[in-house]
């Protein structure tokens, strides 16, 4: 799990931030002020409400994003030392994109997610089952890809329909239950039966590879 720190003086948002990012499969620890930050703490990713605790970027190696105004010289002052800079107000869903592809770009590894028989290749959108490459959708691939990324984690459907499909409101579709459905028979095609859950009543998680 990705561990995040969050120093956000908005109580709102702090509070609205640190519910969805954990929802979405971050270790959160939220607090008000930068100088409340654990200093012995080495989170994977650093998210500051303001510039006031832009010193903290040069602790340990973890990656750093920058909430902040609207203002072309506080933008510029903050991209000196962090790795990414988002005007307020934002989109949380920008906001998430933003967090992992900051991880990805830090990561060596990270265009691949390895569960063993099944292999993720992101930057060529490949998928490989036990060595023979499985064709998909592009919907088919990105709920795989979702769902990869979190092996252990059950995913409601409203969470796929946000992540996957983009709908910001939950709304009458099977959309998810038949793509899940497709992605359930290529995958057993090619020796990975029964490796997308049907969680009755909840939604879908990816059978991990250990089991």
């Amino acid at each position: 799990m990705t561990a995040l720190m969050l120093a956000e003086p908005e109580a709102s948002v702090r509070g609205f931030l640190a519910q969805q990012l954990a929802s979405d499969g971050f270790d959160v620890l939220a607090f008000e002020r930068a100088d409340e930050l654990p200093r012995a703490a080495e989170p994977d990713v650093l998210v500051l409400g303001d510039l006031a605790g832009l010193d903290r970027c040069r602790v340990g190696n973890c990656a750093v994003i920058v909430l902040g105004r609207a203002d072309a010289s506080e933008r510029v002052r903050a991209l000196e030392h962090c790795d990414d800079y988002l005007t307020r107000p934002f989109a949380y869903e920008e906001l998430v994109a933003r967090i992992r592809a900051v991880l990805r770009r830090r990561s060596p590894r990270a265009d691949l997610v390895d569960l063993g028989e099944l292999v993720i290749d992101r930057s060529a959108r490949r998928v490989v089952v036990r060595g023979r490459d499985v064709t998909l959708a592009a919907k088919e691939y990105t709920l795989l890809l979702r769902m990869a990324q979190d092996p252990d984690r059950v995913f409601t459907r409203e969470q796929l329909l946000r992540d996957v499909w983009g709908y910001r409101t939950f709304v009458p579709t099977r959309t998810v239950e038949s793509h899940a459905s497709r992605v359930r028979c290529k995958l057993a095609a090619a020796g990975l039966p029964g490796w997308v859950v049907n969680v009755w009543g909840v939604g879908y998680k990816l059978r991990p590879a250990t089991l």
